[in-house]
């Protein structure tokens, strides 16, 4: 560790930030490998960094923070596990393995029935499929896999699941207990295993370009290492599950969808709409391969909801202007979803479209049946048809609410704006 000072010098609690969020998961899924041990893996890595703030500060920034990391979590390790050794049974296994000298002779160890460990050639999307047990609920399964893999807060993974943190907070408790007194096996499943635990897995992987897409909280609209990472795992359930239309169409969603992220901010760094976009600085390159793998699923003849957003965000991509935009396209895309997922954010959307297609009084009239009055998205998109067809007392208060509830604030900064333009003269 004596080199860590040939990266750069600065430091400060953003950066720090910034690669906490790109190599926790890394570092987390890389320590469950080889200690077995999900609790222990996360203290070692918590350690890990509280050590990195203290030394970076005075030595800067090793060139691969990530791997500083994920060898200091392991040294640390070493260390508590030679004090406490005799303490725990597993920790003793544990010792053993992170020893150099006696890799020939290994024991089993809770990893002992890992059939394959080529099987799935990623440490973060192995532990993915370990975290998605069927023990677990589905909706525990990705705030279990967000937390340990993504790197997002327990108010993060609330927000994405719109309920109250402490709620949140008492199922991902619960989660662990379960797994701990259960003495759950973390193995990686068989090939023929792999599809019961896709679905939540695809959910992880959607969620965590969701929060790099739009971040949950901070200044910054987007946080682009979680979306880049997303995507790249994306690649690889596609590699690993060739003959799974789903993941290709998660991949295909997020790629047109990244493809307009160079719009999605002015030179200011305010948000710009999905209308008012210049579609001239879209990436081309990553809506070429989006289409292309959209067009693959359609032939599959095998649609489910993921493959039905990708060709959602295709007819978007299509557009050279929002005036150009196929509306009954996407309402007829939105019908075919809804049947896949009769959800309310679902509907909610279509109502966005059926406004774009019939007027805005259309858009409210469908949007009248939803209830998702903790989502500011629900109050944004009310005030804003509200406010096309001239209610604007009403449309005040709908974005008031949106803006209560938005936490991020370049978010919360363009809902003001468009409070303003619209909220009526007293």
């Amino acid at each position: 560790m004596d080199d860590v000072n040939d990266g750069f010098d600065g430091f400060d609690g953003d950066t720090f930030s910034a690669i906490y969020r790109r190599e926790v998961g890394r570092c987390l899924a890389t320590l469950v490998r080889v200690l077995g041990d999900i609790d222990l893996a996360e203290d070692m890595v918590a350690d890990a960094f509280a050590l990195a703030a203290q030394r970076w500060s005075v030595t800067g920034i090793p060139p691969n923070p990530g791997g500083w990391i994920t060898t200091t979590a392991r040294n640390v390790a070493i260390d508590r596990l030679r004090r406490e050794s005799t303490r725990v049974e597993r920790h003793a296994a544990a010792y053993r393995l992170l020893q150099p000298d006696h890799e020939s002779d290994l024991e089993p160890t809770m990893f002992s029935d890992i059939d394959d460990p080529d099987q799935v050639p990623d440490d973060q999307l192995r532990l993915m499929f370990l975290c998605c047990h069927p023990a677990l609920a589905p909706d525990v399964q990705v705030a279990m896999t967000l937390r340990l893999l993504g790197g997002l807060e327990t108010a993060e993974i609330a927000r994405a699941f719109l309920v109250p943190e402490p709620t949140m907070a008492q199922r991902l408790v619960r989660a662990k207990r379960k797994i701990r007194d259960n003495n759950f096996a973390y193995r990686i499943p068989h090939s023929s295993e792999l599809h019961d635990r896709l679905r939540p897995v695809l959910a992880v992987v959607y969620l965590i370009f969701n929060e790099g897409y739009s971040a949950a909280s901070g200044t910054a609209l987007m946080r682009v290492s979680l979306s880049d990472e997303a995507i790249r795992l994306g690649r690889l359930l596609v590699e690993l599950l060739p003959d799974e239309a789903e993941p290709a169409g998660l991949l295909a969603l997020m790629l047109l969808t990244d493809s307009r992220r160079p719009a999605r901010v002015d030179s200011h760094g305010a948000l710009v709409r999905l209308a008012d976009q210049d579609r001239s600085c879209w990436n081309r390159d990553l809506i070429a391969e989006g289409q292309q793998i959209v067009r693959a699923c359609i032939r599959r003849g095998n649609p489910g909801p993921y493959q039905i957003q990708a060709a959602i965000a295709a007819v978007h991509s299509d557009a050279p202007t929002a005036a150009a935009t196929d509306w009954s396209q996407v309402v007829a895309l939105y019908n075919q979803l809804y049947a896949f997922q009769p959800t309310d954010i679902v509907w909610m959307n279509r109502s966005i479209a059926v406004a774009e297609l019939s007027g805005p009084q259309a858009g409210l009239d469908a949007l009248a049946t939803v209830q998702l009055d903790r989502y500011y998205l629900f109050h944004a998109t009310h005030a804003d048809l509200l406010a096309r067809v001239g209610r604007l007392d009403a449309a005040d208060d709908a974005y008031r609410r949106a803006i209560e509830l938005s936490t991020n604030e370049t978010e919360r900064t363009f809902l003001e704006q468009r409070r303003a333009a619209v909220r009526p003269t007293k």
